[in-house]
């Protein structure tokens, strides 16, 4: 059985962004220059009304007013990949770690390559915040959608602590559904 594929576009401060998934779930969110996206397939159906709540929650993102999503998720990935998407998560707005930190919490602490390369697949980035882990000198390294998008990303999640009192952070559970 062959499920639909729907999508929806979404401008952003980063340009536009293409969002992906079965009308229930996002299953991608692609920046325009993102190094592992193929671009729109011909079969996808063009169909805003599915990504409303995520639409509003990535407006609320990039106006300063959400620091954390609450999305359902799908995003195929390894067993191993699963679990550093779901760590990815857990890392709160404004602030990063360094891969091997990552690769320390999923308890694999000489798997950092192998983090790092797990981040760099994960299909709903910003959602799932990839561009929060950096090198272990402080350095930006590797992000699928370019540095100069991560760059934007840190500095505006910096700005927006700078501007507001942070609110807690929580693991949401649609986010432990990652699949």
């Amino acid at each position: 059985m062959t499920r639909t594929t729907y999508y929806s576009l979404f401008d952003s401060p980063l340009g536009e962004i293409c969002l992906e998934g079965d009308g229930l779930r996002l299953s991608g969110l692609h920046l325009a220059e993102h190094r592992h996206w193929r671009g729109l397939d011909p079969q996808w159906i063009r169909h805003d009304e599915p990504f409303a709540r995520v639409r509003g929650q990535l407006t609320e993102y990039f106006a300063g007013q959400r620091q954390t999503f609450d999305l359902e998720l799908h995003c195929a990935g390894t067993p191993f990949q699963q679990r550093v998407w779901q760590e990815l998560c857990r890392i709160p707005f404004g602030t990063t770690i360094s891969y091997a930190q990552l690769a320390s919490r999923i308890e694999r602490p000489t798997a950092s390559r192998a983090v790092g390369h797990a981040n760099g697949r994960n299909p709903v980035s910003i959602i799932v915040p990839c561009h929060r882990v950096i090198g272990a000198d402080g350095s930006l390294t590797g992000y699928g959608g370019g540095m100069e998008c991560k760059r934007w990303l840190l500095d505006w999640e910096r700005r927006v602590l700078g501007e507001a009192t942070p609110r807690p952070q929580k693991m949401l559970p649609a986010l432990q559904g990652i699949v």
